[in-house]
């Protein structure tokens, strides 16, 4: 069952983790709590912290009995080295030990890597929030339907192969690059789908149908989208667009030269006739 977060409750700041090429949002409960709780939080840190420098790019922890009990756990996207994984650990887990130690609530998206520890497990679950999602429209097509025709098809495609692939190197992790050719224009796509390895298959390509619900919301005419969900995450990049002009109702000046070529070779045919 997806816990709900109340924002009232949450306070949001966001800080920058060293070299990472974007910042992190950092979603905390600033709730009062017991030195037990206290130590089994910084318990699960440092656990998910010595776990990240073994290799790992997915780990959850739990420390401490009820009702002071902590879950917490780090997923690092499947294509970044082990170094850069457990850097982002690192860097988030330690940003948590020292933004505030009375939150019973903590969770970090960032470019690399997300992180979390909470007070209630939510382990094997697929959840709805918090999200998090940024992305590049390209207002500049002249066509809005640009990437309607392939686009979807092969988001899709790529959210059933990563719901297929739990035995792979980094379960649940794939992607794919592909110069792709349509009526309306030709680009590069190069895309990836990721789920936690918590989940089985099925939840998987549920977590992932909630990020491809929010994708055709926010993001079907972007160049770049990443979009985040607790256990699972897209992201795409087009480059090298190269649109159609001629779908679009721009006649270059090879096709206006073809034309009237054809037309005055047919006028002389018919005079000859």
């Amino acid at each position: 069952m997806t816990r709900t977060i109340d924002v009232a409750l949450f306070c949001f700041f966001l800080f920058s983790l060293g070299a990472m090429s974007q910042p992190s949002q950092n979603l905390t409960d600033c709730n009062q709590l017991p030195d037990t709780y206290q130590s089994n939080r910084n318990t699960v840190l440092s656990t998910l912290r010595n776990r990240s420098s073994l290799g790992s790019y997915y780990f959850n922890a739990t420390a401490g009995l009820s009702p002071n009990t902590v879950y917490g756990m780090f997923l690092c996207i499947g294509n970044i080295s082990k170094t850069s994984c457990s850097n982002c650990v690192h860097s988030a887990t330690l940003g948590m030990d020292k933004s505030c130690d009375s939150h019973d609530t903590s969770f970090m998206f960032s470019d690399e890597c997300m992180v979390r520890y909470s007070d209630v497990s939510f382990f094997s679950l697929v959840e709805d929030a918090p999200t998090s999602s940024s992305y590049y429209r390209n207002d500049s097509l002249n066509s809005p339907h640009f990437f309607n025709k392939t686009l979807p098809g092969k988001i899709d495609k790529l959210v059933f192969r990563a719901s297929s692939s739990s035995s792979s190197p980094v379960p649940y992790f794939v992607e794919d690059q592909e110069h792709v050719t349509q009526l309306e224009g030709s680009y590069d796509l190069e895309a990836m789908a990721q789920c936690s390895p918590d989940l089985d298959p099925s939840n998987c390509t549920v977590c992932l149908g909630l990020v491809v619900e929010k994708f055709s919301e926010c993001c079907s005419q972007s160049r770049w989208a990443r979009i985040y969900f607790p256990k699972c995450l897209l992201r795409y990049d087009i480059s090298a667009l190269q649109p159609n002009l001629t779908s679009f109702g721009v006649t270059t000046k090879g096709d206006d030269i073809f034309g009237r070529t054809f037309i005055a070779i047919m006028i002389g045919l018919l005079m000859g006739l």
